[in-house]
C-alpha cells in the first residue's frame, strides 16, 4: 500500500515517489512514466535494483530521455531511503525477492523488464527462475554471483581470490559492529579525499569519476545490510536458476574486482542461453562508467 507520493525532478528526468510497505520494512520507490505519458501502471517497466554498496541513483547515468517503458527504481529495504524500519536480520535472497514483487504488484504490474547491478543482479536472476511468467528480460550488470558467495562463506580464507569483496566484507563487518556509529563514520569518510582512494579499484579510470559520485557511494553505504546481503547469499543455491526461461544479457567490466570472468562462464552453464559481454576498459560500475554502452546492451536485450 502506498503511504506518500509526491513528484521530484531529476535532471531533465521526472519521477514519482512512492513508499510502500513490505514485510522487510517500507520501500521507497520512484517511477517515471513511459513515452507518451501513459499510465505507468500499463504495459511492461523496466524495473531498477542496486547493489549492497548502493541507492537507486547508481542507475542515474541511465535514465536520460523518455523510456519506451516506464521505469521503476527500487531502494531496496535496508538501502537508501529504505533504512528506517528495515529489519535486515529477516533478510534471505528470497524475502528480498519477495518484497520486489510486493512492491510491484502494488503498483499494479504483472510483468517485468529486470536490471540488475551487483547484488541487484543477483536477485534479478533469482526472480526470473522464481517467478519465469512475468519476468520478461534480465540484466545483470557486473551481479555478484558465485565468487562472491564462496567468499562470503569464508572471506578470510578465501582473501585470495576477490581480495577486494573480502577486503570490503571483512570491513562492513567492522563497521557494522559499531551500530549506528559505524554507518556514521562510513559516512563521514565517505565526504573526504580518503573514499576516492577506496573506491578506486571498482573504476577502470578512477580519475575521471565525479567527486559527487565518489560522496554518493560513500552516502549509500549501509554496513549492516551489506553484511546481511553476504549472508543471505552465501548459502544460496543456484541450481535454482535452471528455472530461467526469459532473455538474459550477463556483463562484467574487463577490470571487475567483483564479478570474476568465472561467474559469467558459470552463470552459462547454469542458463546456457544467456548472453555474456565484457565490457571494454571499464570497471564494477559498468552503470556509471559506460552508460551509453550499458544502455546500447538494454535497447538491443528489450528489441529482442
Amino acid at each position: 500500500m502506498s503511504v506518500q507520493q509526491n513528484s521530484a525532478p531529476t535532471a531533465a528526468v521526472t519521477l514519482r515517489r512512492h513508499v510502500l510497505r513490505t514485510e522487510l520494512g517500507p520501500c521507497t520507490v520512484r517511477v517515471q512514466r513511459g513515452a507518451g505519458g501513459r499510465n505507468p501502471a500499463s504495459g511492461t517497466p523496466d524495473v531498477y535494483l542496486h547493489g549492497a554498496a548502493g541507492s537507486w541513483t547508481s542507475f542515474g547515468p541511465l535514465l536520460s530521455g523518455t523510456p519506451a517503458h516506464a521505469r521503476v527504481l527500487i531502494d531496496l529495504p535496508g538501502w537508501g531511503e529504505s533504512t528506517e524500519g528495515a529489519r535486515p536480520e529477516h533478510f534471505s535472497i528470497e524475502e528480498m525477492a519477495r518484497a520486489v514483487i510486493g512492491v510491484l504488484n502494488s503498483l499494479g504490474y504483472r510483468r517485468w523488464n529486470l536490471v540488475g547491478h551487483s547484488m541487484g543482479g543477483f536477485l534479478a536472476l533469482h526472480i526470473a527462475a522464481a517467478w519465469p511468467e512475468q519476468t520478461v528480460s534480465v540484466a545483470a550488470i557486473s551481479a555478484t554471483t558465485f565468487g562472491m558467495s564462496e567468499v562470503a562463506r569464508r572471506p578470510l580464507r578465501n582473501l585470495s581470490r576477490l581480495p577486494a569483496f573480502a577486503g570490503m566484507l571483512l570491513l562492513m563487518r567492522s563497521m557494522a559492529a559499531l551500530g549506528p556509529a559505524g554507518s556514521a563514520l562510513v559516512r563521514s569518510v565517505g565526504a573526504t579525499p580518503v573514499m576516492g582512494a577506496l573506491m578506486s579499484p571498482f573504476f577502470a579510470d578512477p580519475a575521471v569519476i565525479p567527486a559527487g559520485v565518489i560522496r554518493g557511494l560513500g552516502d549509500d553505504a549501509r554496513p549492516a545490510s551489506f553484511c546481511a546481503a553476504a549472508r543471505a547469499a552465501a548459502h544460496y543455491d543456484f541450481r535454482q536458476w535452471r528455472g530461467i526461461r526469459c532473455p538474459v544479457l550477463a556483463t562484467r567490466g574487463d577490470r571487475d574486482v567483483f564479478t570474476p570472468p568465472s561467474d559469467l562462464v558459470r552463470l552459462a552453464e547454469i542458463v546456457p542461453h544467456a548472453r555474456l559481454v565484457s565490457i571494454p576498459h571499464c570497471g564494477h560500475f559498468a552503470n556509471i562508467e559506460r552508460p551509453a554502452h550499458v544502455q546500447s546492451l538494454l535497447d538491443d536485450l528489450w528489441s529482442g
